[in-house]
């Protein structure tokens, strides 16, 4: 099984030069830790940072610095900071190429569940509905299953929903999957893991076509 890091490495390798990327809170802020040497990214945070650098390290940190989860970030050269009318109206317009978010539900339908559990107290929504209502290409990064062993990958959400229909792939620390005519798709594998433990851990449609090749994270 991965870790969030590799994780974070494996959804790294979806990126392509030039664009532009949210990143949720989360595993996915971990993403900008691992950018591939060849290509260049912009990450945008819905808090007003578009040029956002990986995590500082420990004694060099800017407590004026932040992402939207309010964790201390670093700024690339060239890096701008604005207000969070101009940060939506760039989710809002569509100039997001790329959205990565956590879960805590998915549904083979492309549903996300990620912002509420009822009964538990909640900060607010953040700016996640208006990234799964604004983004074409959106990477769910989270784990498998629950802490008592249930899938967090159904066919239905159970908890309040973020978006409908929005999410186009999976990556877990299982598996990755790809989200299509209602069904999750296994495209690969984590190292060790076989696809007998996907299944066991998936309680929504897996769709699983020929020899399902194992993650290449370096």
């Amino acid at each position: 099984m991965l870790d969030k890091v590799g994780i974070a490495k494996r959804i790294a390798q979806e990126l392509k030069d030039g664009w532009y990327v949210n990143l949720g809170i989360g595993i996915p802020t971990l993403v900008a830790n691992y950018v591939p040497k060849d290509i260049t990214v912009e990450f945008q945070s819905e808090n007003g940072i578009l040029g956002m650098g990986p995590f500082p390290f420990d004694g060099e940190e800017d407590a004026d610095l932040i992402n939207a989860g309010k964790q201390t970030v670093t700024l690339k050269p060239g890096a701008s900071i604005f207000d969070s009318s101009t940060s939506f109206a760039m989710i809002r317009g569509q100039h997001v190429q790329l959205t990565v978010l956590g879960a805590m539900e998915v549904s083979q339908n492309g549903d996300i569940a990620n912002w509420k559990i009822p009964g538990k107290m909640v900060k607010g929504m953040g700016g996640a509905m208006d990234l799964v209502a604004s983004a074409k290409n959106i990477i769910v990064a989270m784990m498998h299953t629950n802490k008592a062993g249930e899938s967090k990958i159904l066919p239905e959400c159970t908890l309040p929903l973020t978006g409908v229909g929005c999410v186009t792939k999976v990556v877990t620390e299982l598996a990755v999957m790809e989200i299509k005519n209602g069904a999750f798709y296994l495209m690969e594998r984590a190292p060790g893991v076989s696809v007998e433990q996907i299944k066991a851990a998936t309680a929504g449609k897996l769709i699983i076509e020929g020899d399902v090749p194992e993650m290449k994270l370096d």
